[in-house]
């Protein structure tokens, strides 16, 4: 049985963090070769290449990212062990997740519910536009993002979109600015509205149904972030329309109504991966709960 090298596993540890073989040579007063030397002994035990040079640049490869996963476990409970001399902890699994800036903050809770908690896993989460995530996506620094559109897929690309949810589109707003009963239409005239930005598939899917109403509604705001939205809607700023599980809570607790449901809007929700020959696999455990999201595959 081949037994893993400390010392190789810190010295690789020590380049992947560093991103430069040759500071990270000065900073352990080694040379350049007898770091590169300790490295290759590592791959040569794991069996996989753990770098790749782009141009000047060191670059961690898929099992490059696992082992860095793992050196970073490995070298915290060394460290702890050292410190306390006992209760030297659990060694945690990481998972990074990437989320759309403007995806609703109850959807991406509901979605890592099953490992909130979990004392032998650590989550990172990233926030960002959609182009940042799947670039991150693709150099292997997510393992999954969660987005509100499939991404397209071709020869080039290895996205796999996994459709978790689809959430209805409604009209909703304070109790007390819907005491007095009226159609879709009246309330589309008659109150100020809350709506996502002009380059959001909702907004767009509003505009068009707007359209077809023969309504033209006042904007009282144009907001970009779902969680804003919910807050301007519960200082009733005017009717937001947002799928409603943006609102669960207040709707829950009486401070929001769902007033209409918008014909023909909805956001779908999707979990996106990319092939990978080491997938992580607390990425299958949550996306694999899709049943539950009252969905099928897709």
């Amino acid at each position: 049985m081949v037994q893993l090298n400390f010392n190789h596993l810190r010295y690789f540890w020590a380049v992947a963090h560093d991103g430069n073989l040759t500071r990270t040579a000065q900073r352990l007063n080694l040379t350049q070769s007898a770091l590169s030397v300790q490295i290759r002994k590592l791959e040569q035990q794991l069996g996989h290449p753990l770098f790749e040079r782009r141009g000047r640049q060191l670059h961690l490869t898929e099992a490059g990212r696992i082992a860095l996963d793992h050196a970073d476990a490995i070298i915290a409970t060394g460290d702890e062990l050292i410190g306390t001399l006992r209760d030297a902890g659990i060694a945690r699994q990481a998972l990074r997740v990437g989320a759309l800036a403007t995806l609703s903050r109850n959807f991406q809770m509901a979605f890592l519910r099953p490992l909130l908690g979990r004392a032998n896993v650590e989550l990172i989460l990233r926030s960002g536009s959609t182009a940042e995530l799947l670039q991150s996506l693709e150099d292997l620094s997510l393992d999954v993002v969660l987005i509100n559109h499939a991404p397209a897929r071709d020869k080039l690309t290895r996205f796999v979109a996994h459709r978790l949810a689809e959430q209805a589109v409604s009209l909703v707003g304070t109790r007390a600015r819907l005491r007095k009963k009226g159609s879709l239409i009246e309330r589309l005239r008659q109150h100020p509205l809350i709506v996502p930005t002009a380059d959001s598939g909702i907004r767009i899917g509003f505009d068009a149904l707007a359209n077809r109403l023969g309504v033209r509604p006042q904007i009282a705001a144009e907001v970009e972030d779902m969680a804003m939205m919910r807050l301007l809607a519960r200082e009733d700023l005017g009717l937001a329309v947002l799928p409603p599980i943006v609102v669960r809570d207040e709707i829950a607790a009486g401070r929001l109504v769902e007033a209409h449901k918008l014909p023909g809007l909805a956001e779908t929700f999707y979990a996106v991966t990319i092939e990978r020959r080491f997938p992580n696999p607390l990425v299958a455990e949550l996306i694999h709960r899709k049943e539950k999201w009252g969905v099928g595959p897709t």
